[in-house]
């Protein structure tokens, strides 16, 4: 039976589910819910395809994962409107951009940051509909994404993730960033990559380096010289990124880390699948790693053993970023960083949906004096309850 607190806290989710949903409505069923995880997308969505089609009607549903076409029939279940499901196709978006002319009353785009990129817009390109609902934690950060976004679904409620915790509709968290240092043969390389990057970026224009870089990329008539700029600007990034992403003390930070907090349950967070499984690696029985190359069953598995407390670390890299819902987990450890705050706090996300008397406590690794700091400092640049450790 839920305590007063929880009916409290669901009444006030409740409430902004609606606020949501009428703003959308007085938009004439078209635009976006802005919200962070932990707010409830998935019934808003829910909610909206049951008040359009009713009975009648069709509805579609696009996400980005199998998981979470999994995770959205069972939301039709939860919220009672389980006989709605044999009028609504829930598709992943590298399946639906194919359709053309496919009649829907509503369409519910889950997650629509990811629905944007070039091959997947096709979908909004070849079909328009009267009733189209978008969701995302945060607008894209992409000018270009963003603007199309904001084309086809303007914002019809938007709530920032330090607003939730505010309203109690998620718990409290608290951020500490960390700081380590590359070995003295990272520093070499890296400091030999940066220069690299330094000089194409020079080459390509110190300014706007990255857009020319992207023109360049796309333009079949590019010289050969400007063609090779682009692709050495590119690889510097990458290869820059490897070092601090593979940092060889941010194994032994997380280690000594891990020794402090055997009796919680974390989720880990990394830049690349290999050094996921090198984290995991370092800990071992303690935890199990969860990725893009493990198969459906690894993954089911490592799920399974981290749900039934048969290990207590989860390593990831992208895999658990969005749309999964990751019972008992009371701290985070990031251990690789892009610059986007989405997926930032998407990663929180996992951490702070909302308990009574929980606080989620996220640890983030960076290493210091690199682009990697760069990145943390825009990454969390909307984020309160920070503290910078030196």
């Amino acid at each position: 039976m839920e305590s007063i607190v929880t009916q409290k806290i669901n009444q006030i989710r409740d409430k902004e589910q609606r606020k949501a949903l009428n703003n959308w409505a007085k938009q004439g069923f078209v635009g976006s819910v802005i919200a962070g995880t932990g707010f409830g997308k998935s019934r808003v969505g829910v909610l909206a395809v049951n008040h359009v089609i009713k009975d009648k009607g069709k509805a579609l549903i696009l996400v980005p994962t199998v998981q979470l076409q999994e995770q959205f029939k069972d939301e039709f279940a939860k919220w009672g409107f389980e006989d709605c499901l044999d009028r609504v196709d829930i598709l992943c978006y590298q399946t639906a951009y194919k359709l053309i002319g496919e009649s829907y009353n509503i369409v519910v785009c889950d997650e629509v940051h990811l629905g944007l990129s070039p091959e997947y817009r096709k979908f909004f390109k070849y079909n328009m509909y009267d009733n189209l609902l978008c969701m995302t934690a945060t607008p894209p950060e992409e000018e270009e994404y963003k603007e199309i976004l904001y084309k086809i679904a303007p914002i019809a409620y938007s709530i920032t993730l330090d607003k939730c915790v505010k309203l109690g509709i998620v718990s409290p968290y608290q951020i500490e960033c960390i700081p380590v240092k590359l070995t003295l043969v990272e520093q070499i390389n890296y400091k030999q990559i940066n220069n690299k990057f330094v000089q194409w970026k020079y080459q390509l224009g110190q300014f706007n380096a990255f857009d020319n870089a992207k023109l360049i990329m796309s333009n079949k008539n590019a010289l050969p010289q400007e063609k090779q700029a682009a692709i050495q600007f590119y690889k510097s990034i990458r290869d820059r990124k490897k070092i601090v992403d593979f940092a060889a003390n941010k194994i032994t930070m997380f280690k000594e880390i891990f020794k402090q907090n055997k009796d919680k349950k974390i989720l880990v967070f990394s830049g690349a699948n290999d050094f996921t499984d090198k984290l995991c690696a370092s800990i071992t029985p303690y935890a199990v790693s969860y990725h893009s190359k493990k198969t459906k069953k690894q993954k089911e598995a490592a799920l399974e053993s981290f749900k039934d407390d048969t290990i207590n670390v989860l390593c990831s890299t992208k895999a658990l970023n969005q749309g999964f819902d990751v019972p008992n987990a009371n701290m985070g450890i990031i251990c690789g960083i892009t610059s986007k705050s989405l997926s930032m706090i998407q990663r929180i996300g996992r951490l702070i949906r909302f308990q009574e008397d929980k606080i989620g406590k996220i640890v983030i690794l960076y290493v210091k004096d690199s682009q990697e700091e760069k990145w943390l400092k825009n990454a969390v640049r909307n984020l309160s309850n920070i503290v910078w450790k030196k």
